[in-house]
């Protein structure tokens, strides 16, 4: 399956998880009373067998769901990233991480872009709880046809998994042939100024404002991180390195999401300017996804801005 056009992060999921019901017998898929928004419909429509509404409980979700891994299955949990990660956050720490159950949980609406909803269904943190538990892994896809690949990785990666997909129509920027291997950063443009590396929604913005800063005569090496746990600490010092310069961007808090991944690498190995776009230590509202992002600097002008900093910092103190 390959999208052209844009479209939501999760559909790549959805498509990826029917899929995988028709070639693997053990996977299964539940949901806290939302199989629509989180793209598991067509799979409880095609293997109803293997589907389990459990209501709005996610608690009994994730603990179902750690019974049935334990039982030689390998279970798909979805949920709204708030509620998964938040709400749910103790017994995905007991029986994700504590007791490493092969559990795949798959959260839609994570950021800023969940529509009327506002602060109470927003996620800014969910990565850095889930980035917190140990033997966690932590993805979060760019477009729908890398969310389709990460799907299928994460069904034959044994352990747990938390995955974030998005809500709004993203543009496609990977195809058919782009790389994906858990735990390995893909560099989507080469350069040498300043290494721009962003995850999720923000890898389309991140690209409009290379091409902007190209304009300017500042080449970004483009680094999409997919996979936040385990960081591709290789690709971050390489970058790093080669370029002088960072900047990093997430529909994320810019507290322990993915510019606090790179900045904990960078302190210790490679000292070199950086400047985080992000969600800055604030909850939401609700609004138009573009109004939302415009007012919380989540746009490719936040980035060029950012980068202009960075870049201005090179060969100081800081």
């Amino acid at each position: 399956m390959t999208f052209t056009s844009p479209t939501g992060i999760r559909n790549g999921f959805g498509q990826a998880l029917v899929e995988l019901g028709r070639t693997n017998p053990d996977v299964v898929a539940l949901t806290a009373d939302l199989a629509d928004p989180t793209r598991v419909r067509r799979f409880a429509e095609k293997f109803p067998d293997r589907f389990f509404q459990m209501g709005i409980s996610e608690n009994d979700m994730i603990g179902t769901a750690a019974g049935l891994a334990l039982g030689g299955k390998i279970p798909f949990a979805t949920t709204f990233a708030i509620f998964g990660t938040s709400l749910a956050n103790q017994p995905v720490r007991l029986h994700l991480g504590y007791n490493h159950f092969n559990v795949k949980l798959v959260c839609s609406h994570g950021g800023v872009t969940v529509g009327p909803d506002g602060a109470t269904h927003q996620a800014f943190e969910d990565l850095a709880l889930m980035r917190l538990i140990p033997g966690l892994t932590v993805v979060a896809p760019c477009d729908a046809n890398e969310a389709y690949k990460a799907t299928l990785a994460i069904a034959e990666y044994d352990g747990p998994v938390y995955m974030r997909v998005g809500r709004i129509d993203t543009p496609i920027v990977t195809a058919a042939e782009s790389p994906f291997t858990l735990g390995k950063a893909n560099v989507l443009r080469d350069g040498d100024d300043l290494a721009l590396f962003c995850v999720g929604s923000m890898v389309p913005t991140s690209l409009e404002a290379a091409d902007v800063l190209a304009d300017r005569g500042i080449n970004c090496r483009v680094v999409n991180v997919h996979t936040l746990k385990p960081l591709d600490e290789k690709a971050v010092l390489d970058a790093t390195r080669a370029c002088g310069a960072v900047v990093t961007a997430e529909e994320h808090s810019v507290l322990g999401g993915l510019g606090s991944a790179v900045a904990e690498v960078l302190c210790c190995l490679a000292p070199a300017p950086v400047e985080m776009v992000g969600v800055n230590d604030t909850f939401g509202e609700s609004g138009e996804p573009d109004e939302i992002l415009s007012k919380y600097g989540l746009t490719s002008e936040a980035i060029v801005d950012a980068a202009l900093r960075a870049v201005s910092r090179k060969g100081s103190a800081g």
